[in-house]
């Protein structure tokens, strides 16, 4: 008779961790943002596009780079495959990395001319 019951408590403890982990994961993804890192010299900026805490200072460590950007010399390399999976991760991009990721016909957005979220990337509103 313990053993029913305790297989139910197991299972009831079991369901509470995967109910709040989900939670945590969701927390932390929301978190995150595809922004632009500076790095170079004085003058002669370059960034690297990269995977970060909102909260992080601008040039703090990254989850994960995903490519770089020039604009001095308009030369940029993304990884797509990468930047794609953050999205659907739930990562947001900031308006100029947005832009970015539109010229570079990584994404297409629909109808959308202000950045409100992944709204404008999915073409929904979430209003």
């Amino acid at each position: 008779m313990n053993t029913i019951q305790d297989d139910k408590l197991i299972e009831v403890k079991i369901n509470f961790l995967l109910k709040n982990i989900t939670n945590l994961y969701i927390l932390i993804i929301s978190m995150l943002k595809l922004r632009l890192k500076r790095a170079g010299r004085k003058r002669s900026p370059s960034y690297r596009l990269v995977i970060m805490e909102n909260r992080c200072r601008r040039d703090g460590r990254p989850i994960d780079e995903v490519g770089y950007y020039n604009p001095i010399s308009k030369q940029y390399n993304f990884e797509v495959d990468k930047i794609k999976k953050w999205l659907s991760y739930g990562v947001k991009p900031t308006e100029t990395v947005l832009n970015l990721l539109k010229k570079s016909e990584i994404i297409e957005v629909n109808g959308a001319t202000r950045f409100n979220g992944l709204s404008a990337i999915n073409g929904k509103d979430n209003r």
